[in-house]
């Protein structure tokens, strides 16, 4: 009976998720399964695996054949590692011991691998955040900046009442100078009278003279 190593379905339209199985490979996708290996959700980033890899080695041992997609979520946990490093167990090329050494080095270098992963997305994710918030904030202050010019006053009323100020001010100094100008007039008036009367005075004085 040939054994496939592959994804089953589960989710719903848009948000799917797998189960990683090993089932006949004359089944249906999402027909009967020999055995449930782990699982896979490739809507998260980075993408969520759980995979026994003793019983995915097992299958690999008795002849199982992974598709593409699970042979790389095999390569990714190290199930295809631990199944090569078993081979050399088996051939005498590697103790049980010096197997399992390679496999944890293997394990402590992948898992850090993965945590930088983490770390650069989640730099990238807060980078991506302020960014958002930055321009809304610009895109408020702008709002309120319209607003509050809408609010205020209008400057051309403001300029018509300067100029009507401005021109009843100079209407008053108009009037000033005329009044300032007609007193005057009417103070060198009765000076230049004043002139005049005492001309015929001086006349009458020296008809006097002559008739005496």
């Amino acid at each position: 009976m040939p054994v496939k190593i592959r994804l089953q379905r589960h989710g719903k339209k848009g948000k799917p998720y797998f189960w990683i199985i090993a089932a006949d490979g004359r089944s249906k996708r999402d027909g009967k399964f020999l055995e449930k290996l782990g699982f896979y959700n490739p809507t998260t980033n980075p993408a969520q695996i759980d995979l026994n890899v003793d019983s995915a080695v097992k299958w690999l041992q008795n002849g199982a054949q992974p598709t593409d997609t699970a042979r790389a979520i095999l390569s990714y946990k190290g199930a295809l590692l631990k199944n090569h490093l078993a081979g050399g167990v088996r051939k005498g090329a590697l103790t049980e011991e010096q197997a399992e050494t390679k496999f944890n080095e293997w394990l402590e270098s992948k898992k850090g691998t993965i945590d930088h992963k983490k770390a650069t997305l989640t730099d990238a994710q807060q980078k991506a955040k302020a960014e958002v918030l930055a321009a809304e904030k610009a895109v408020s202050d702008k709002r309120a900046a319209e607003a509050a010019a809408a609010a205020a006053p209008a400057p051309a009323p403001a300029e018509e009442e300067a100029t009507e100020e401005v021109e009843a001010t100079a209407e008053t100094a108009n009037e000033a100078s005329a009044t300032e100008a007609q007193v005057e007039e009417n103070t060198e008036a009765p000076a230049t009278e004043a002139k005049e009367e005492e001309a015929p005075a001086a006349e009458a004085t020296e008809d006097e003279g002559k008739k005496a």
